[in-house]
């Protein structure tokens, strides 16, 4: 496992062996719930900051099919894959055309589960394919943007808080991840 720590982020490279037919043989037929639902609300000061969200990003082009897994024994597992205490795992299929606005995550099933807990929260964001073209990842980390291309099934990145991050999908084929949320262990 390849990473990199700085103090007051968490940004961490991964590549872990997981099952992942699991999260990709799921059934994600049904109507997906818009991106910028939360992301505008929750984020204001990030707007203000590189500016209003244009209103050709809306309900319509941000759609996320988001599955939650309340496993135990999964939530074990990629936890020790990870180096995690995880609290909430969820799976995402992002179709065709469809884009994730910038955003940093909140946190907020952890902030409500666990209101006073002052340990570091952070997420996994893995990749549940390999990389096809038109699929998209962006985030910024100490003032540099980064738009990693090319990763394979399994890999993916752990941040906290304070990561803007953004994706996207202009290929032709629906782009799957999994989110893992929790407490760093690191």
């Amino acid at each position: 496992m390849a990473y990199l720590y700085v103090e007051q982020n968490v940004l961490e490279k991964v590549s872990i062996d997981y099952d992942w037919n699991i999260f990709l043989e799921a059934n994600y037929d049904f109507i997906g719930e818009s991106s910028i639902t939360h992301a505008y609300s929750n984020n204001p000061d990030l707007y203000d900051t590189y500016g209003s969200h244009p209103s050709t990003l809306n309900e319509h082009n941000t759609i996320i099919h988001q599955l939650w897994w309340d496993d135990e024994t999964m939530k074990t597992q990629l936890g020790l894959l990870l180096n995690i205490d995880v609290v909430s795992i969820s799976s995402t299929k992002q179709p065709c055309g469809h884009f994730n606005p910038l955003h940093i995550d909140g946190f907020h099933k952890i902030n409500r589960k666990y209101p006073t807990d002052g340990r570091k929260k952070v997420r996994a964001n893995i990749f549940l394919e390999d990389w096809k073209f038109g699929h998209m990842l962006q985030y910024e980390f100490k003032g540099a943007w980064s738009c990693p291309t090319h990763w394979k099934q399994g890999e993916g990145f752990i941040w906290d808080s304070s990561v803007p991050h953004l994706s996207g999908n202009s290929g032709f084929q629906s782009k799957f991840t999994l989110q893992v949320s929790g407490f760093y262990n690191g």
